[in-house]
């Protein structure tokens, strides 16, 4: 049975984007020479042809690069922001979370804002920017900072799955966003949906609760690693995602046609043909950039975003739709007019 959505219009304003990267850009023929592939390998197994790795970054300076970017572009100071949001995939550490540290980094005065985490995995961005358009619309906060920053390249499963590996690049990606200021500038239509039986399929099992280190830990270095069972992903996708993504233009009241821009979550190249091929986009109306800056995780999406924006693909007035899948299983996505 399809469950209909019922219809809310949530006004909220991106008033900046910004996102970072490392210095160091790697391409899929390096790793082919480092694991003795043949060259070319790679970048044809995985669509891939080079990511962004950290080498002397760490997350959070990312984190504050990407944010001080958007905040610079939304002429809004540190002094304004009523909240901050971090909506990363893999936390900086696991206590506290991370966004009392982007905070006090940025110079956010003591109490003058809430900071805290919101984790969807690849969707958290979507989450995050979903969670600080209610409150603002409902008036009990302003202005709200959401940051997405990502060390992907960490805990890859090189030796097991370099295929898997290879599909993934760090960065960060950041966005502030405030009251509407024009009457359809907001969210016309939200939709999440899990499917939770092929959770194992997407997943770094040490790390939490799930395996004490201090009793066992030959078994938490062995969950230590990424693991992914992309075929498993995949049926799910399938099987699913088009309706899905029917079901969250419904609720916007749009049309296929109607979307002047997809910003999608850089899953693999093959993902990303995926949807234009069975949901009906054109390719022309989806920012792909995940062969040049692989998976990003949770900054896939915000990467997008600002990478479109500053092509000038993106104007007030804009129909813009996000969507994306993300471990667990779930799908995410948000009808935004800009």
């Amino acid at each position: 049975m399809t469950v209909v959505p019922m219809i809310f219009f949530t006004p909220v304003r991106i008033a900046g984007t910004g996102h970072a990267l490392p210095r160091r850009s790697l391409s899929s023929e390096t790793w082919d020479q480092q694991l003795g592939f043949p060259r070319g390998h790679l970048e044809a197994a995985t669509g891939v042809r080079s990511r962004f790795v950290c080498d002397g970054e760490d997350q959070i300076d990312l984190a504050l690069a990407a944010s001080r970017e958007a905040i610079s572009a939304s002429g809004v100071c540190v002094e304004d922001l009523d909240l901050v949001l971090g909506a990363c995939a893999v936390p900086y550490q696991l206590i506290p979370s991370t966004a009392p540290l982007v905070m006090q980094k940025l110079g956010v005065p003591e109490g003058r804002a809430s900071g805290h985490d919101v984790n969807s995995t690849c969707l958290s961005f979507l989450t995050a920017f979903d969670l600080a358009a209610g409150k603002i619309a409902s008036g009990q906060i302003r202005t709200a900072l959401i940051f997405s920053s990502e060390i992907a390249s960490r805990a890859l499963p090189w030796k097991d799955q370099p295929e898997v590996a290879a599909l993934f690049g760090d960065g960060a990606a950041a966005a502030v966003l405030t009251r509407a200021n024009a009457a359809r500038s907001g969210i016309c239509a939200n939709l999440m949906r899990s499917y939770p039986a092929a959770y194992e399929a997407c997943r770094i099992g040490a790390g939490g609760t799930r395996i004490d280190f201090h009793a066992a830990p030959a078994e938490f270095a062995k969950h230590a690693y990424f693991q992914m069972d992309g075929k498993a992903l995949f049926r799910v996708t399938r099987k699913h995602f088009p309706a899905f993504v029917q079901e969250l233009l419904a609720a916007a009241g749009w049309g296929v046609e109607d979307v002047d821009l997809v910003v999608p979550h850089q899953a693999s190249p093959l993902a990303l043909r995926h949807m234009v091929e069975h949901v009906g986009f054109t390719a022309s109306r989806v920012v792909d950039i995940v062969a040049t800056h692989g998976n990003q995780i949770a900054a896939s999406i915000p990467t997008a975003l600002d990478i479109a924006w500053r092509a000038g693909r993106i104007a007030q007035g804009s129909r813009v739709l996000f969507v994306g899948t993300s471990a667990g299983v779930s799908f995410g996505g948000l009808a935004v007019e800009i």
